[in-house]
C-alpha cells in the first residue's frame, strides 16, 4: 500500500440512501400494524381509512426525512449533543405529524368517510363528551403527537445506533489499513536481512579478480550482482514471484559463489514445470541458499552439493533446500537462527498456519530445510 492512509472519520453521517431506507421502514411497519389494528377493531370504511391512512404516512416519511436532513447537519458532534438534539427536534414534526391526521380524519374529510350513519352516533357522543370538558380536545391532540413523537423518537435512536454502526465500520477499516501497512513493514525489514557477509565476500573476490587480471570473472561477477541487488532490492517486499523467477535469483546467486568455491561448489537444481508458475514470496530461499553455503559449503575442502527441489503433496507446494555437507561439531558454530526465523516470520505473516517451515540435521551429514506453503498461481 502507498501513500499516507487515511484519516479516521468521527462522523456519523448515515447517507440518504439508508437514512430513507430506515425511514421507510419505520412507518411501513407502523402502517402495517396501525390497519390490523383497525382490522381486528371492524372499524368501518375500512378501504376509505386506507386511503387517508397511505395519504398520513406518505407524508410522514417526507416530514421524517426532512427530520434526518437536519439531524444529519449534527452528524460530527459528540453523541451527548446528538441525542437531546433528536429528542427536542423530533417533538414539533412529530405535532405536525399528528395535526395533519386529525385534519385529515376530522376536518377535511374528502371521502366523507365519517359523514354516514354508523359514525352519527359515534360524533354524538364525543361532541356531548367535548361540551363537558372543553379541553378533551385538546388532550386528544396532545395524547396523538405523544403517540407520534414516541414513533418518531424510535426512529431517531435507529438512525443514532446507524451512525453509530457508520463510526465502527470507519474504525475497523482503519484498524485494518494500520494491520496491512504493520504486515508490509514487517515483511519489507524481514525481507531486507540479506546477510551482508555476502556483499563482504563478493566484494572480496572481486577484488581478487582484478589483482589477478581475471577480468572476465570479474565482470561476470559483477553483472550477476547487479541483477541479484536491482532485483532483491526493486520489488515490493509484499510482492509474490514465480517460482521460476526465484529459482532465477537463486541461480545467480550461487554463480556469485561459485566464483568464490569453484571446486567445491555443485548445484542441483530441481523443479517440475507444473510448479514453475507457482506464486512464493520473493527471495524466500536467499536466507537458507545463505546458511547453505556458509555452514555447508565454506567449512569443508570437499565437493559439497546445494540442492534445491520443489514437488506438489496433498494441495501444497514442498520446497526442500538440502546440502551434503559435514555434521556441525557440536562445540562449533551454529549460527544465530535469524536466516531461518526469517523465512518462518514472512512464510506465517504472509500465510499464517496454512504454511509451515521444518529444518535439522540430515542423516549421513548436511543440512535439510523444507518449506510448506499452498498451492497460489493468482499472485505473480
Amino acid at each position: 500500500m502507498n501513500g499516507r492512509p487515511p484519516e479516521l472519520s468521527r462522523n456519523a453521517a448515515i447517507g440518504h440512501r439508508l437514512g430513507l431506507v430506515s425511514v421507510l421502514g419505520l412507518w411501513g411497519f407502523y402502517f402495517v400494524v396501525v390497519t390490523i389494528r383497525a382490522a381486528v377493531m371492524a372499524y368501518p370504511g375500512q378501504l376509505d381509512m386506507l386511503i387517508y391512512r397511505v395519504v398520513v404516512i406518505s407524508v410522514a416519511i417526507g416530514l421524517t426525512f426532512l427530520l434526518y436532513l437536519f439531524l444529519e447537519r449534527f452528524a460530527d458532534r459528540p453523541l451527548r449533543w446528538r441525542i437531546p438534539i433528536a429528542f427536542a427536534a423530533a417533538l414539533p414534526f412529530a405535532a405536525v405529524i399528528a395535526g395533519f391526521n386529525f385534519y385529515v380524519f376530522e376536518v377535511w374529510d374528502p371521502l366523507e368517510l365519517f359523514k354516514g350513519e354508523e359514525w352519527e352516533e359515534q360524533r354524538e357522543m364525543i361532541e356531548e363528551f367535548q361540551a363537558r370538558d372543553p379541553l378533551a380536545m385538546w388532550r386528544g391532540f396532545a395524547e396523538a403527537v405523544l403517540s407520534r413523537y414516541f414513533v418518531v423518537i424510535a426512529w431517531a435512536l435507529l438512525y443514532m445506533a446507524l451512525g453509530y454502526a457508520q463510526i465502527v465500520r470507519q474504525a475497523e477499516r482503519r484498524a485494518a489499513i494500520f494491520a496491512q501497512e504493520a504486515q508490509t513493514a514487517q515483511l519489507r525489514a524481514l525481507r531486507y536481512q540479506v546477510n551482508p557477509h555476502f556483499l563482504f565476500n563478493t566484494l572480496n573476490v572481486l577484488s581478487s579478480l582484478v589483482m589477478r587480471d581475471r577480468r572476465d570473472e570479474a565482470e561476470k561477477m559483477i553483472l550477476n550482482l547487479s541483477t541479484f541487488y536491482r532485483t532483491s532490492l526493486t520489488a515490493e517486499p509484499a510482492d509474490d514471484v514465480a517460482l521460476e523467477e526465484e529459482i532465477r535469483l537463486q541461480r545467480l546467486y550461487l554463480d556469485i559463489e561459485a566464483v568464490r568455491f569453484p571446486e567445491r561448489l555443485i548445484v542441483d537444481i530441481a523443479i517440475p514445470k507444473s510448479l514453475n508458475g507457482c506464486c512464493v514470496p520473493a527471495l524466500i530461499l536467499q536466507p537458507i541458499v545463505e546458511n547453505a553455503i556458509k555452514y555447508g559449503v565454506s567449512r569443508v575442502r570437499r565437493p559439497v552439493t546445494v540442492s534445491i527441489h520443489a514437488r506438489e503433496e496433498n494441495g501444497k507446494l514442498i520446497i526442500t533446500v538440502s546440502d551434503d555437507g559435514d555434521p556441525l561439531p557440536a562445540d562449533g558454530p551454529h549460527g544465530t537462527g535469524v536466516g531461518l526465523n526469517n523465512v518462518y516470520e514472512r512464510l506465517d505473516a504472509r500465510y499464517g498456519a496454512e504454511s509451515n517451515v521444518t529444518w535439522g540435521p540430515r542423516e549421513g551429514g548436511g543440512f535439510a530445510v523444507t518449506l510448506e506453503l499452498p498451492i497460489n498461481r493468482e499472485t505473480c
